[in-house]
């Protein structure tokens, strides 16, 4: 596969040579015809990306939505096919995504009914429904909104693409430091609460830490609705006693990002901890560099991220960065709010 590929053949050839390419990657006797197959099907999701975060800044300008997008990790991406029984690269929905971040449920939907009524081409897979998180909360405690577009366009140039998916993430602010703080845990940790996966304690006390968010800052339950508030922040606070979590946290050193106008950012996560950030001014640039990075060092974790500014990519990418900080804040005034509701 090269970059001599006729425009109106499927990236990596076709969906059977790609979906090839992943089993035999994940199964780990992947060819170099495999890595050269799951890297062109990979950048092209660039231009889904392009397509979808232009409408969206169009639809949020003026507003104090945040809009981020982001090329799911090939470690990531080759974890997963290993992982879920029956996966398929070619189906899988969120190697490309664009993160929406509200400041409260009520918008956050508004917002949603809004963009699932704009007149394109491109196809919504999934019924309105089936990925609410927030309706209902997974048993991780993980809140918010998926939806799963397939690309489709009428120009010839991009004919090539049609069937591609992307993945749009809705979350509100709570959620956001939620959500952030998990995948900060899976970094500082030998645990990986979000896939529920090692000691056990991370994954219960997150739960009721998102249960503890929703109660108090967005009047909603998470996934354990049955428990009265007291139950709930006794149940965090002795799990918090037998592992420290909120210690761990507060003690993060959080790496600064230099401001920036560029709006891409390729973070790389060195074997000491260390994270080092460049950023690039074009989307092609930033996509090569990635690519070249992933392929000299493949034990490292390399993430391309865009946003507007280079707060906003902190904002929206806090566990990359290992900052957890609004997560503690709110959860201890949540845990004080709970807490004064039990002894009225």
């Amino acid at each position: 596969m090269t970059d001599a590929t006729p425009q109106n053949i499927f990236p990596g050839g076709s969906k059977g040579r790609v979906n090839r390419a992943g089993a035999n990657i994940s199964a780990g006797h992947g060819s170099s015809e495999d890595v050269t197959v799951l890297d062109t099907w990979r950048s092209a999701h660039r231009a889904v990306l392009n397509t979808f975060q232009a409408s969206l800044r169009m639809r949020t300008k003026g507003t104090d939505i945040v809009v981020a997008q982001r090329h799911k990790r090939k470690n990531t991406i080759i974890d997963k096919l290993s992982r879920i029984p029956g996966m398929k690269l070619a189906r899988m929905d969120d190697v490309a995504g664009c993160r929406l971040i509200f400041e409260d449920i009520e918008s956050l939907y508004a917002f949603r009914e809004s963009f699932l009524k704009a007149r394109f081409r491109h196809t919504k897979r999934n019924d309105i429904d089936k990925y609410d998180y927030i309706k209902r909360p997974k048993a991780t405690g993980y809140r918010g909104i998926h939806d799963v577009y397939e690309y489709n366009v009428r120009s010839k140039t991009g004919a090539h693409l049609k069937g591609l998916l992307i993945e749009l993430q809705y979350r509100t602010r709570i959620q956001h430091a939620w959500a952030t703080t998990v995948e900060v845990i899976g970094h500082i940790t030998n645990s990986q609460p979000k896939f529920e996966r090692g000691d056990t304690r991370y994954q219960d006390a997150m739960v009721f830490a998102s249960e503890i968010l929703a109660r108090a800052h967005e009047q909603h339950k998470g996934a354990r609705p049955d428990l009265p508030d007291r139950e709930v922040v006794r149940s965090f606070k002795a799990l918090d006693r037998e592992i420290h979590l909120t210690h761990a946290l507060r003690g993060l050193n959080q790496s600064q990002l230099v401001k920036s106008a560029n709006r891409n950012a390729i973070l790389v996560f060195r074997e000491d901890g260390k994270l080092e950030i460049t950023t690039f001014r074009s989307a092609p640039e930033a996509l090569d560099h990635l690519f070249k990075l992933e392929a000299e060092h493949p034990e490292l974790d390399v993430v391309l991220v865009r946003a507007d500014t280079s707060e906003e990519v902190r904002f929206a990418y806090k566990n990359y960065f290992s900052d957890a900080q609004d997560f503690l804040d709110l959860l201890e005034t949540g845990m004080n709010q709970l807490g004064s509701r039990t002894k009225r």
